[in-house]
């Protein structure tokens, strides 16, 4: 088989496994109205506290209020992003755990399709699904942010969308390599659930990573996806701190605002560059990606045994 006929047998059983998610009206709701109903219900009922959180930090210095609002949106944004970006790839993923349910998967490899054409077919609808929901919330977060209080640069703005591709790239490899174990819808609903509950934490999202105890800290700095959370927080919050200069905040309360909600992260007293966090996900993402293809492999060659 050639390197072309590869190549369509991929796309079409990535085409293949996108409609079968859009055609499941539930999953594509659900996966599609999370990240605005969580990003709404942090501006209807968080935004005050982070307004409170961000107040205190800056230890009785008055930002005007675009600055402040804005400030808390970005937050919040990078937030929603940050989360999403994983726990959508997991409802994405449905496409395969179904397959394997109701044991299309089965059949599929009785043809003389390649198993590497299931692999990137299976990869590549979860990553175009996930990403494209998850610019939808991007768009949506700008027009949020726009409208507490513009901040970013033309290059910041554009620093996100690379942001969110590579954290939807880690979450795609992340969800595949659990999803290739469950073996129910009920399991991966559960695991979604789970993971949408606990991932918020373990990667700084919900709760800044400088509050933890410096030992869990430090712990949580080890984890890959701390640095996707991270670099949406430099993107979103970065351009700021001129704003806040401007309005008469000097640099020692700056500084601590921004380490303090993790827009400058720090690993073992060493501060972290944007250009070490994208080589940690990207590095992340091709050994997760390895992993899943040699588990695919692995099982493949003890099914050929049996």
């Amino acid at each position: 088989m050639t390197v072309k006929q590869d190549v369509k047998q991929i796309a079409a059983f990535t085409a293949r496994n996108i409609k079968l998610f859009f055609k499941d009206k539930g999953a594509l709701i659900g996966a599609l109205v999370s990240p605005l109903i969580i990003m709404t219900l942090y501006a209807l009922f968080l935004h005050r506290v982070f307004l409170q959180s961000f107040d205190s930090m800056l230890q009785g210095i008055t930002l005007a209020p675009k600055t402040i609002n804005g400030l808390v949106a970005s937050y919040e944004v990078s937030s929603v992003l940050a989360v999403c970006c994983i726990t959508v790839a997991f409802v994405a993923n449905m496409t395969m755990v179904a397959d394997k349910v109701n044991g299309t998967r089965a059949d599929i490899t009785v043809t003389p399709v390649k198993g590497h054409v299931l692999i990137l077919g299976y990869y590549f609808a979860t990553a175009i699904v996930t990403l494209a929901i998850c610019y939808i919330a991007m768009i949506a977060g700008f027009c949020y942010i726009a409208g507490m209080g513009w901040a970013m640069t033309a290059g910041e703005a554009l620093s996100v969308i690379p942001d969110v591709f590579l954290a939807v790239l880690f979450g795609t490899a992340l969800s595949s390599i659990v999803c290739y174990f469950l073996k129910s819808q009920g399991a991966i609903s559960a695991v979604s659930t789970i993971v949408s509950s606990v991932y918020g934490f373990i990667c700084g999202a919900y709760y800044p990573i400088s509050q933890f105890s410096k030992g869990m800290a430090n712990t949580i700095m080890c984890l890959p996806g701390t640095y996707c959370t991270g670099l949406l927080r430099t993107h979103f919050m970065g351009g700021y701190a001129e704003l806040m200069a401007a309005d008469g905040a000097p640099k020692a309360a700056v500084d601590g605002l921004l380490n303090g909600f993790d827009v400058k992260l720090s690993f073992f007293g060493s501060d972290v560059k944007a250009w070490v966090m994208y080589l940690v996900v990207a590095c992340s993402v091709a050994v997760l990606i390895a992993v899943f293809v040699l588990i695919n492999v692995l099982n493949k060659k003890r099914s050929t045994k049996v």
